[in-house]
């Protein structure tokens, strides 16, 4: 598409008209000029796609302010529009942890979109910039601001998208001809809402880990420190970071390749009290791994369970880190079974703060309640019973009936590390099998992978799949189906691999044990 550079006067309120949403009132349009942008824009943030620096970029920056009329909101869509070589495409950026958008990562995201000559899009669904929900989750005690709630879940994504395609229309005098979306986490989960319910909103959406099923995914983060609490056992970081470091010892061969990463964690069988007794060095210090990290560890991995032993929902993989990255900075870096100890060696858990703020400010409607007053697993499985059953149809994100979305010729990838140690890998298994025995050409739209070693969205130690995002685009455009997307990492002795990762469920297998590991070419897919 070759579209003139537009003039500086175009970027202001006055000339663009007010965007016409069903059901909203428009408060305000503002409209910046921002000149000579730049921007280093890393893969670690721009999820899904490659890093690129970003440079002397001219755009305008609408943000359209609106709200539902009678539900006292007040929902801010911002969109950056180039001054010059647009794409004509659209790419929306989603959110993460409680926070819909308009954060650090959207605006990483954005960075990256304008840097590639998209239209980019944000919007912070009502619910302002908190990374936390104490701010907007309660009208009063005891009363969920349920409007906030389904703005977040759903209704502000199918919003921002018409906006940003009313605001590009208006700007350029043309509609985008392309319309993507990409996000991660919980950017991952509104993807799958939108290809849920809003079939028709984008051509292409890339969802990365999606925290969907979320009104169990959230009471099952909470598990590990529940467990802590109940049985008095809080194992210090060293302890349980050795505990991993056994599992992927004792799996990672199993694919004929010791490469520091455990490629099919469903053939991987460990158990961590075979690690009691053994002493490990931690800061150059010493220590013996105890029976409480063999028990919060295999806890952790297990997955909730009520009293009786019975299926709740899922746990961690081995190669996850129970105790996070070590920076925190970002919910990615958090990890489920987290402790804090102090110079004496007592411990107590550290909180991830992410199932646990679910339990107090949703289930129990509570900002005085602590999920350490919970006294016993039976308390337990009733609240996560308790949160399926109230808030499933808001936020559950699980609708495995994708017909809509095929039909409208969507297209959509998903990708989800073996490593992840916040959003349990195997709840996105689940979703896809759903999906495939009620579509059985899934395949032929939707592509998921999973990802050895890959961390929460980035790091770890398998690699990130950033092609993801441009193989979305070319499958969309071209019709160039993503048969496998491309990966490389490094292995802890330095060692450069290629590899390659195979549509779920298949895995890439090495063809010959006299093939060389580390190149791609010695890898095909297969069951």
């Amino acid at each position: 598409m070759n579209i003139s550079p537009i003039p500086a006067s175009a970027c202001a309120a006055s000339a663009i008209a007010y965007p016409a949403v069903f059901g909203a009132e428009i408060l305000n349009l503002s409209a910046n000029l921002v000149l000579n942008y730049s921007s280093e824009v890393s893969d670690q943030y721009y999820f899904n796609n490659p890093s690129i620096s970003v440079r002397n970029i001219d755009y305008c920056n609408v943000t359209v302010t609106y709200t539902h009329p009678g539900q006292n909101d007040t929902i801010n869509v911002e969109t950056w529009l180039p001054m010059k070589n647009w794409n004509g495409r659209l790419q929306a950026t989603g959110g993460g942890g409680y926070v819909a958008g308009r954060f650090f990562l959207s605006y990483t995201a954005m960075a990256g979109a304008v840097g590639n000559g998209y239209v980019a899009t944000t919007t912070d669904g009502g619910i302002g910039l908190s990374l936390v929900p104490d701010p907007w989750a309660l009208n009063s005690p005891g009363n969920v601001d349920l409007y906030a709630l389904q703005n977040f879940a759903s209704v502000s994504l199918k919003d921002q998208a018409i906006i940003a395609k009313e605001i590009i229309k208006e700007f350029y005098g043309q509609p985008a001809e392309y319309s993507y979306y990409t996000g991660c986490s919980q950017g991952g989960r509104q993807g799958m809402m939108l290809a849920q319910r809003y079939p028709e909103a984008y051509d292409g959406i890339a969802a990365a880990a999606p925290a969907f099923n979320w009104a169990r995914l959230f009471p099952a983060l909470a598990w590990p420190q529940v467990m802590m609490e109940l049985t008095g056992q809080f194992p210090p970081k060293c302890e349980l970071d050795a505990v991993t470091a056994g599992a992927i010892a004792t799996c990672d061969p199993q694919d004929g390749v010791t490469d520091g990463i455990i490629s099919d964690p469903a053939a991987c069988s460990f158990d961590p009290f075979s690690m009691v007794g053994k002493v490990v060095s931690c800061d150059n210090e010493t220590t013996t791994i105890s029976n409480a990290a063999a028990t919060i560890a295999n806890l952790t991995w297990t997955g909730p369970r009520k009293a009786s032993g019975d299926f709740l929902y899922y746990g961690l993989d081995y190669q996850s880190r129970l105790t996070g990255s070590g920076d925190q900075s970002t919910t990615a870096a958090l990890g489920l079974a987290m402790t804090s100890c102090s110079s004496n060696g007592t411990c107590v858990g550290s909180p991830a703060g992410l199932g646990e703020a679910w339990l107090k400010f949703m289930v129990k409607k509570d900002p005085n309640w602590d999920f350490s007053k919970i006294i016993s697993i039976e308390e337990y499985a009733r609240l996560f019973q308790a949160s399926a059953q109230e808030f499933d149809s808001i936020f559950g994100t699980f609708d495995t009936d994708l017909s809509a979305f095929r039909d409208a010729g969507g297209k959509m990838i998903t990708y989800h590390g073996t490593a992840d140690g916040l959003i349990l890998r195997q709840g996105t298994n689940e979703y896809y099998d759903r999906v495939t025995e009620q579509t059985p050409n899934v395949k032929d739209f939707f592509r998921y992978f999973e990802v050895p070693g890959l961390a929460h969205c980035a790091g770890g130690v398998g690699g990130q799949p950033t092609a993801t995002f441009q193989a979305l685009v070319d499958w969309v455009e071209k019709g160039v189906v993503p048969d496998t997307l491309p990966i490389n990492f490094k292995d802890t002795n330095g060692t450069q691999y290629e590899r390659i990762l195979c549509p779920y469920p298949e895995k890439a297998q090495l063809v010959s044990a006299d093939l060389d590991a580390t190149k791609a070419e010695s890898y095909k897919c297969g069951l």
